[in-house]
């Protein structure tokens, strides 16, 4: 049974049928329809290289580093974390692809921080935007037009799908999922939110009750009005699938079957990550969102996208909703938008949403809109990627580059159990035993029994390279604009790393 799907291209899938009422056979039908497509890599154009940065040589310090180390311990309250269990690294720069400590130590980041520097740290021409804004205005309030703002609308609304051509701006992704949410209350008249287990939408009380991972557990007080339902993962498929074609399918009718028996007239929306990031980068099958949006048409209810980590080049397109042909009534960004150089989000709303508000005053709002440094750095962001040709560079190095990398990775070492992702997103699911496919470490483990991955890890950051862990799986999401050269210096210390995995498999 093969769970490899059409990743690491950039598929073009049928696009959303409006109006027509999908059944269990309709669902079955487009699923069939979109994995007969032809794929193919997106005929684009070829991208000036990214620069190449004189990489500053770090100096170390250790003196500087411990009196921020003691800082930190003393004075910062880390989120998701036992604060007295941790130890943070003190950070004393960062250029490119890389960071490094107080102790000039340089490590290569397939984090892209919490997958956010799409264009890498400190790039001159953002840095740049942000110091010229800075000195012409720091900060005006939202209810006036500024030009940083306007512009960032303007720029971010011509790279959105379909017609999703106004922009809610928010301080961040959470926040713009509770905007979300609350617009599609608001123009449904009605309480249920449908989210998938296997996501994250943030850590604010709304986003992080529709979150369906162990973080929402915590503070679960707010779920009335959320339900939760399985999307398709065909690797640890929920429908005894034994294809694409399949789980798609009866993911639809299971979803379908969620909506009657809930009630279609008490649900507002349905949110979903385009590709799921922290719960695994998964990639759903041909189909699958176009027969999601079919369902919200069919039953009136706001079709909500959440793209914070997968927008702005990440898949190798400006959205992950163009590998599919979709378009949403809302859609959620934040990260890449600015490649987190201060912190901005937002809202992109469908022109139906919108006039829900034209004279209705909408019943939201943040201090910090659209603030003008966060929306000078997301002009200067879209610019340098568009200017650079970072999104064809993340599609290109992504499929001749990545994709076989890690496979052939695959292949050689017993815990990697399955390859998945698109462009420069991309997981690897780490397991004890690839025939029974049993997890290197149990969900949501802990302390020893999440040992495998802990020696993992320091075996990658011994070797010079930082990577993204989660629960049982390693994420490579470098920045979009990482060289071939920087990558396969990553790739050769996940090798040797992934050695460290195998140990641990039976």
């Amino acid at each position: 049974m093969s769970s490899a799907g059409p990743v690491g291209l950039l598929a073009q899938f049928p696009a959303p049928l409006k109006n027509q009422a999908p059944s269990a056979r309709r669902g079955a039908t487009l699923c069939r329809a979109a994995a007969a497509r032809p794929i193919h890599v997106a005929d684009v154009r070829s991208p000036s290289p990214p620069p190449t940065l004189a990489l500053m040589t770090p100096q170390p310090n250790p003196q500087a580093g411990a009196a921020v180390k003691a800082a930190d311990r003393a004075h910062v309250f880390h989120s998701w974390s036992a604060q007295e269990l941790i130890d943070p690294l003190a950070v004393a720069g960062a250029e490119g692809s890389y960071f490094w400590d107080y102790d000039g130590r340089r490590y290569l980041d397939f984090t892209s921080g919490l997958v956010y520097t799409n264009i890498g740290y400190q790039h001159p021409k953002v840095v740049a935007a942000i110091q010229e804004q800075a000195a012409t205005m720091t900060t005006f309030a939202p209810a006036f037009a500024v030009e940083a703002r306007s512009e960032a609308a303007r720029l971010i609304a011509e790279r959105t799908p379909g017609d999703l051509d106004k922009i809610f701006f928010t301080n961040g992704g959470a926040d713009a999922v509770e905007h979300a949410v609350r617009m599609a209350r608001l123009h449904t008249g009605r309480p249920k939110v449908l989210a998938a287990y296997r996501s994250y939408h943030g850590g604010t009380q709304q986003a992080v009750n529709l979150t369906g991972d162990p973080r929402r557990w915590a503070s679960d007080t707010g779920t009335a009005g959320v339900v939760h339902f399985w999307a398709p993962f065909l690797y640890r498929t929920r429908f005894h699938a034994e294809t694409q074609e399949q789980e798609c399918a009866r993911a639809l009718e299971h979803l379908e079957t969620t909506i009657t028996f809930e009630g279609p007239s008490t649900i507002a929306a349905i949110i979903l990550e385009t590709i799921p990031g922290t719960a695994g980068i998964m990639v759903p099958p041909p189909g699958y969102l176009a027969g999601v949006r079919e369902l919200c048409d069919k039953y009136g209810i706001v079709f909500v996208l959440d793209e914070v980590m997968a927008g702005f080049g990440r898949t190798g397109t400006w959205f992950a909703a163009d590998l599919f042909d979709v378009v949403p009534d809302l859609m959620t960004f934040a990260k890449g938008v600015n490649s987190g150089y201060v912190p901005l989000g937002g809202v992109a709303i469908s022109p139906a949403i919108a006039e829900t508000f034209a004279r209705r005053p909408y019943p939201g709002g943040l201090t910090y809109s659209g603030h003008p440094l966060a929306c000078a750095a997301a002009v200067a962001t879209i610019n340098v990627m568009e200017e650079e040709g970072v999104v064809t560079h993340a599609a290109r190095l992504g499929a001749s580059v990545v994709e076989p990398a890690l496979r052939e990775l695959a292949e050689r070492h017993p815990s990697v159990g399955e390859v998945r992702g698109t462009g420069m997103f991309w997981a690897l699911e780490l397991v004890r035993n690839k025939e029974t496919r049993e997890p290197l470490v149990p969900y949501n483990a802990a302390g020893e029994a999440n040992a495998p991955m802990l020696a993992f890890g320091a075996a990658a950051k011994a070797n010079g390279l930082w990577p993204f862990i989660n629960m049982n799986r390693t994420h490579v999401v470098p920045p979009c604009n990482i060289t071939e050269t920087e990558f396969k210096e990553g790739l050769a210390a996940l090798d040797t790393a992934l050695s460290v995995a195998d140990e641990h498999t039976v």
